[in-house]
Formats: structure tokens, sequence, C-alpha cells
């Protein structure tokens, strides 16, 4: 297997970087494939006060059996475009779990 499995899924040192388009104020939260280059993830949550920003993060740590601590923000925080550092989880891992 590749390094780069995904364009949007890349390892990074002791984890992985993903390249996302967020869809905020959707019926559920869930992936929902492709946007170009990046994953696309709809959330439940408004895009209002951190609110969509807070539910990417506890969604993505559940989905991937990681603490909330270990996702961060990197870019992206009043935009839909987004890159998101996961550590200590591979980037198998982020395709088992999110593909």
């Amino acid at each position: 297997m590749s390094s780069d499995p995904a364009g949007w899924l890349r390892a990074d040192g002791d984890g992985v970087v993903l390249t996302l388009h967020i869809q905020p104020g959707a019926r559920r939260t869930e992936t929902a494939g492709l946007h170009g280059d990046a994953l696309k993830i709809r959330l439940a949550a408004p895009p209002v006060d951190g609110k969509a920003n807070d539910a990417l993060i506890a969604f993505l740590s559940k989905a991937l059996g990681v603490p909330k601590s270990r996702v961060d923000l990197v870019s992206g925080q009043t935009s839909r475009a987004k890159r998101i550092r996961i550590l200590g989880v591979t980037a198998a891992a982020v395709l088992g779990a999110l593909s």
C-alpha cells in the first residue's frame, strides 16, 4: 500500500492529516464520499459558535477510537475546507473507519 492511499489522507509523523470538506447543518452526521480532493463530512451541528468544529472533532474521535485530545483542527476554523491532524492512528485505520 502506498503512503498516500487517498488524496484527502496523508501520513504525518505519529499520525495522519485529513483534508475535509464540511457540510454543517445536515440531517445527520456522516461521511459523504469525496468532494474534489477532500473527504466530505456532513455534520448535524450548525455552523455557529464553533459547534460544527466541536461536532467534527467528536465524530472523528469516536469513529477512530482516539481521545479528542489527539484530534487537532490545523486549519479552516471558520471555513468548510478543513485540515485535521490525528495522532496515534495509521492511514489504513482511517481508511477503514471513514471510507
